[in-house]
């Protein structure tokens, strides 16, 4: 286990980068956003142009609740501000790693119907 991994759960959201900074757990939730980031291939760097607009981000960050309403874990969730990308240029390009609710409602029917046993991601914990 690595020292990060010891970082305490927050019970408070940070409003803004700067609090989310001052706090372990939060900062270990950037860093596993940002790692997911490299692993999926989300972006690149590219040197900035005169001639393009840089799409803003914004860190949000939310309390995730277990079953029985107690904070499970800390997310933060770097996103592009919409409102500086312009449609046919860079509008489509976005990307967020979420399930569609059909696509779940369709696996679980799927597994039912062949017998399988799912699991949780990256979780031995069945559903």
């Amino acid at each position: 286990m690595k020292h990060n991994d010891l970082a305490p759960i927050s019970q408070i959201e940070p409003q803004n980068v700067k609090e989310a900074l001052n706090d372990p757990s939060w900062v270990k939730a950037m860093e596993e956003e940002l790692i997911q980031f490299e692993k999926n291939k989300v972006w690149i760097f590219v040197p900035t142009s005169n001639r393009k607009k840089v799409t803003s981000t914004k860190w949000i960050f939310r309390n995730k609740l277990a079953e029985d309403g107690s904070i499970a874990r800390n997310k933060a969730r770097l996103v592009a501000q919409r409102y500086d990308q312009e449609e046919g240029i860079d509008f489509d390009e976005s990307f967020a790693p979420v399930a569609i609710r059909e696509a779940i409602r369709l696996l679980l029917a799927y597994a039912t119907h062949k017998g399988f046993k799912l699991f949780k991601w990256m979780s031995n914990v069945p559903f």
